[in-house]
Parts: structure tokens; C-alpha cells; sequence
């Protein structure tokens, strides 16, 4: 057996063909392409406000720096995360609070959210983890009730939905990744940006590329070329039309790799439903899971465990180490002690592999495996 990756991107032959023609087009930066990708993926979560970006963390930035912080202004968010949500939250300016997760879906606790909530709090970053909806519904009724504002992590949650309501569009933005191990990938790195209001949109549109008023693509027109204004110091986050050609063909096969994801999640419930550790809990009638990552809990002695699987040459992720591990935050994270659970599970929290080219043979040697482990 060959070693089995814990993510392995699917790479289409279109994909590739795509790519070329953009190549070959001499048009490789934002242009064409990256307009069209912004609309097929809009349709894919039906937004018409959507912006395409070089990676997730530039969409929670942006996304943040449009709420325009000020020093002590607080944004509460989830401990269970990747530090990229943490980092854009300080680097826009403002102050990370911490409000534990919910002990069975790991996503974050509505009711120590209520608590975290003061007359400095602008805004709620939720993030779906591993695929699985965080109760939105409730969220956006606090940030209703608060008046703030609600920001939705969907870096795992690209097909995920609540009823008809994609992951992304319940709050004032949704922020996707498209990074290499993610459920689709332009070509390693990317992001979409989704926002409720479209002139927040353009304004942000403007400042995702150096705070220009038109970029390459849009100063030729037909009465020739046009030039550009400043209209504020922005950044570099925009994506390239290479990247988005592939986001195009990856997106038509978005559905066949979530249905391979899916068959393969099943599998792992019920190979894994009589072992010892904690697996993922059931899925609600009304949910759509993106099935992005299947974590196992286990009791104790992690690294014991993922030393097991390397030297059997299975692949492993570590979703995540808590916030409120990192030394780092302790003064920079307001709540950094309080996240008793999450603290907890992270501890012994494991990622195995699931996506869409991982063989019928790969996925019962990797349950032939954990269970010769724990028996």
C-alpha cells in the first residue's frame, strides 16, 4: 500500500485544458475568467454579490475591515478554528473573543455567545466547521436582537445548506476557501467573498486591488482605454484567471466529489460506530453537510495514535489545536482561559481521510487499520 494522503485535490482533464487556454491566451491575472467564476459560483450559492480573491483569510479580512474597528471593538468567534480566522480579526483591528463550542457538533455555543456579548461587540464570526451548519438560525437572531454584525467562516462549507439556504448567505458576508485541500481548489489558493449589499461589494471590490477604481481588465473598453483613480490604500488579494479557470471546471464537479465524500463518510459511521472514541454526530433531515472533514475524538494518547497511523502509512490532520492553546493569543484573546471544552477535545481530536479519489481498497485499509488499532 502507498502512503494515503489525508487530502489529496481531485484534478480534472478539463481543468487542465482550461488552464491552458488561459495560458496561451496571454490574459493571466484578474480579467474574464475571474468574472465569469464570480458568477457560477454566485449561481452555486445564489448570490449576485460575490468576489473572488487569491485566499479565504483575504475575505475574512476584508470582510472585517469593512466594519472599520476601533481599538477595544470586540468580534466573537469560535476557539475550534484555524488561526487565520483569529489573525484577520487582530489585523483589521479588532479584538478577539472566544466563546466555547457545543460538546457533540464542535461548532460554536450559542448560549456562551449571549454571554460574550457587550456594548463593544460588532460582529459575530461564525465559522461551519468541518462542513457541519453551526445553528445560524439562532446566531443571526442574536445579531438581529444586538444589532451586529454577523460574518460566516465557510472555508469547510462550500455545499453545505439549511434547507434551500446556502452556508455563506445568512449573514452580511461569506467567506469560501479554495485552498488545495478544500472541497474545490483553484489551482492551490483562492477565496470568494460573498456580501449582502452589493455597494459594500464594490467598495470592497476596490480595495482587494491596491484601492483602484478600475483594474487591467476593466480600462479597455470600446471607446478606448480609460485610466484609474486611488480611492483608498488597499491590498493584493485578488485572484488570477488562471486560478479561476480551474475554480470553473472544479465547480461542475462539485456535486460527484460531494457524493464520493458522502459514501465515504457513511462508511466511516458505521465501520467506527462500536469503537472507542467519539465520532461525528448525526445529520438533521433539513442540513445539507459539505462531509469536509471526519474527525474522531479519541480518549486519550493522540500522539500515540497518529504515530500508529503514519507508520501504517495513513495520513492524518490535526482539526484543530485550540485557540486557547496557543501562547501567542494569551494576551491578545479576550476569554483565552474560559474555553474549557474546547481545550478539552482538541487535545485528542484527529482528522482522517475522506475525499473524492480516495479507492474503495484505501478506505477499508484505513478502517482495517484504526480497528486492528483499538482491538
Amino acid at each position: 500500500m502507498k502512503f494515503i494522503t489525508f487530502g489529496r485535490p481531485s484534478i480534472y482533464n478539463g481543468q487542465i485544458k482550461e488552464v491552458n487556454k488561459v495560458i496561451k491566451s496571454g490574459w493571466l491575472s484578474t480579467g474574464k475568467k475571474t468574472f465569469e467564476f464570480e458568477k457560477v459560483f454566485g449561481k452555486y450559492i445564489d448570490s449576485k454579490n460575490c468576489l473572488a480573491l487569491n485566499s479565504c483569510t483575504a475575505a475574512l479580512f476584508l470582510s472585517l475591515k469593512s466594519l472599520n474597528l476601533k481599538k477595544n471593538d470586540e468580534v466573537i468567534t469560535t476557539p475550534l478554528t484555524f488561526c487565520a480566522t483569529i489573525n484577520s480579526i487582530i489585523n483589521a483591528g479588532g479584538k478577539p473573543v472566544l466563546a466555547d463550542i457545543d460538546e457533540k457538533s464542535l461548532n460554536i455555543d450559542t448560549s456562551k455567545i449571549i454571554k460574550a456579548i457587550n456594548k463593544r461587540t460588532k460582529a459575530i464570526l461564525v465559522v461551519h466547521f468541518a462542513g457541519r451548519m453551526a445553528n445560524i438560525k439562532k446566531i443571526s437572531q442574536i445579531c438581529s436582537k444586538y444589532k451586529i454584525k454577523l460574518i460566516e467562516d465557510c472555508a469547510h462549507a462550500i455545499e453545505t445548506k439549511l434547507g434551500n439556504k446556502s452556508a455563506g448567505t445568512f449573514g452580511n458576508f461569506g467567506c469560501y476557501s479554495f485552498y488545495v485541500t478544500k472541497n474545490i481548489t483553484t489551482n492551490g489558493e483562492g477565496g470568494m467573498l460573498v456580501a449582502k449589499n452589493k455597494n459594500q461589494l464594490i467598495k470592497l471590490r476596490k480595495l482587494s486591488l491596491h484601492g483602484m477604481s478600475k483594474n487591467a481588465w476593466n480600462r479597455f473598453g470600446k471607446n478606448g482605454y480609460k485610466s484609474y483613480d486611488i480611492t483608498n490604500s488597499g491590498f493584493k488579494f485578488n485572484m488570477t484567471d488562471i486560478q479561476a479557470a480551474a475554480g470553473i471546471v472544479q465547480l461542475k464537479n462539485i456535486e460527484k466529489s460531494w457524493l464520493a465524500r458522502k459514501k465515504i463518510w457513511n462508511i466511516y459511521k458505521k465501520e467506527f460506530k462500536n469503537l472507542p472514541f467519539e465520532i461525528p454526530t448525526k445529520i438533521s433531515k433539513n442540513e445539507k453537510h459539505s462531509y469536509h472533514l471526519f474527525t474522531i475524538i479519541l480518549k486519550n494518547n493522540r500522539e500515540k495514535f497518529i504515530n500508529y497511523m503514519t507508520k501504517n502509512k495513513i495520513g492524518v490532520g490535526i482539526h484543530y489545536n485550540s485557540i486557547g492553546s496557543f501562547k501567542f493569543y494569551k494576551n491578545k484573546v479576550k476569554n483565552f482561559n474560559s474555553v474549557k471544552i474546547a481545550n478539552k477535545l482538541c487535545k485528542n481530536i484527529v482528522s482522517i481521510p475522506v475525499y473524492e479519489s480516495l479507492t474503495n481498497k484505501e478506505t477499508k485499509y484505513i478502517i482495517k487499520k484504526i480497528n486492528q488499532y483499538f482491538v
